[in-house]
């Protein structure tokens, strides 16, 4: 414990007031107000705080009990013009010609055995992780590593297809994967802030629409409160849907 009139950083004062880079872009955004989509992505760039290629990320809450299995929002969406990121991508399956194939359609890593003991040993060279159905029952001693990092494939967001090259070939031109927090929110990158507006309007009404689809029947009353987006470090501004 701290002594009386101290604090947890060893006495020192800890300055939490905005920085002014970020008090400036904050006070072009009116907290007050929803801008459509087209204004607030134009916004998002504008009020960028970084130096560099800031992603622009759209916050979701969702009018859904997470505490609540049926309830609970998990799927994907193939982004019109991508994220900005070359993702890699690796493939377990022990079919040879599905191998094959997903090499030749982009994937970074495919094998069996092989990949699952290196990721027994901790080397994770990969950010997505896809297995043809077959090979998932490989993969269940190792679901305990998986999981936490949130790498272990799953059908509701295609990782698990019984067409490896598909899956490679749309995670390689922009699908990404969403699910709901343990606050029943989603948190989804649409891009950078060197797109030009027209293509992260068209990624962000594309992504709604995912999400809308999404929707648990469970669910209800207003199933999307409210939407914000912003650049990584960025001031957050409401979207009117």
């Amino acid at each position: 414990m701290p002594a009386k009139g101290g604090s947890a950083s060893g006495g020192k004062k800890v300055d939490h007031a905005p920085s002014k880079r970020f008090a400036a872009a904050e006070s072009q955004v009116d907290a007050k107000r929803s801008y459509s989509i087209e204004e607030a992505v134009a916004l998002a760039k504008a009020t960028s705080t970084v130096k560099f290629d800031a992603s622009i990320d759209v916050h979701i809450k969702l009018g859904i009990n997470p505490q609540k299995t049926e309830q609970l929002v998990r799927s994907s969406v193939v982004l019109p013009n991508g994220t900005g990121k070359n993702v890699k991508v690796a493939v377990v399956s022990t079919n040879s010609d599905q191998i094959k194939a997903a090499k030749a359609a982009g994937a970074d890593l495919t094998g069996d055995t092989d990949i699952i003991n290196e990721i027994k040993e901790g080397k994770i060279n990969f950010d997505i992780l896809v297995a043809t159905p077959e090979a998932m029952k490989l993969l269940s001693p190792i679901a305990k590593i998986l999981g936490p990092k949130g790498l272990m494939p799953n059908p509701k967001d295609g990782t698990v297809a019984a067409n490896a090259a598909e899956a490679v070939a749309n995670l390689k031109k922009g699908k990404v994967s969403y699910k709901n927090d343990d606050s029943g929110n989603l948190h989804i990158t649409i891009g950078r802030a060197s797109f030009d507006d027209a293509k992260l309007t068209e990624n962000f009404r594309a992504l709604l629409d995912s999400v809308n689809k999404a929707k648990p029947a469970s669910a209800k009353g207003a199933y999307i409160k409210s939407v914000t987006v912003a650049t990584s470090m960025g001031p957050g501004i409401k979207v009117s849907l």
